[in-house]
């Protein structure tokens, strides 16, 4: 039987964790992902843990915060203005938005806290700091 190598399209159901086993993405009951590997389309450590498998084959995988989606990082965390919203602009804890920056490069943030006066937006990814735990088969070699 083939062995995923670079290069391969490839369908894996995933089930992805937090060290406290609290589940933050699964593929259960839809379809698989499908990625090239290679392509860096989703994190690069996860697909290099797909290489050698073959289909039907599963495997737990820990990924350091590094390797998923880098340190928490202070200096991505911004206080704004709220006058720089629109005036009908509500903001909510937890709230995701995409900004654009002068570059016109877009920017995916999250508020984490408001007041009257101010916004606070933090630009990391949610996961930024944590270490994942994914839970891999590998359905099939397209």
């Amino acid at each position: 039987m083939e062995e995923a190598k670079s290069g391969d399209t490839v369908r894996v159901h995933y089930t992805g964790q937090l060290d406290d086993e609290t589940v933050f993405q699964s593929s259960t009951g839809r379809e698989p992902l499908e990625f090239t590997i290679g392509e860096e389309r989703i994190i690069p450590a996860l697909e290099n843990s797909v290489i050698g498998m073959k289909p039907g084959d599963a495997k737990t995988v820990k990924l350091s915060a590094e390797e998923a989606f880098g340190s928490y990082r202070e200096d991505l965390v911004r206080t704004v203005e709220r006058s720089q919203f629109p005036a009908d602009f509500e903001p909510q804890v937890g709230q995701r938005l995409s900004l654009s920056e002068p570059s016109g490069r877009e920017i995916a943030v999250t508020v984490t806290d408001f007041s009257e006066a101010n916004v606070t937006l933090d630009a990391n990814h949610p996961l930024a700091g944590e270490d994942l735990i994914f839970n891999l088969e590998l359905v099939e070699i397209v």
